[in-house]
């Protein structure tokens, strides 16, 4: 058996974090600030101003994607950064771009 290939619980685990992954992603408000997030870092009142969100719907959806990794945080003083913290979110969320907005 070689290094590539893997076996069913390797296999299991990493559809198991896929799938988190994807989860975390099927919702389109969570989308929507990935996108905004894809080239820039933004505060919590930059991402606000916009997202059609209000600032508690918004706060529980960046918690998801915080929980699931998928988001970095950086503080400055009282004010919380946000940023992509998985190139393979930025892979992702580039290929739904070409996919759905290519005119965009």
């Amino acid at each position: 058996m070689s290094n590539d290939t893997l076996t069913m619980d390797d296999m299991l685990r990493q559809s198991s974090q896929a799938a988190t992954f994807l989860k975390a992603l099927s919702n389109e408000n969570r989308l929507m600030v990935l996108c905004h997030l894809l080239d820039q870092e933004l505060s919590v009142t930059a991402l606000n101003e916009k997202l059609p969100l209000s600032q508690s719907a918004l706060s529980q959806h960046l918690a998801v994607l915080r929980k699931d990794n998928l988001v970095s945080t950086r503080r400055e003083s009282q004010t919380i950064y946000y940023s992509i913290g998985d190139n393979r979110v930025k892979d992702l969320i580039q290929t739904l771009h070409q996919l759905f907005c290519p005119a965009l």
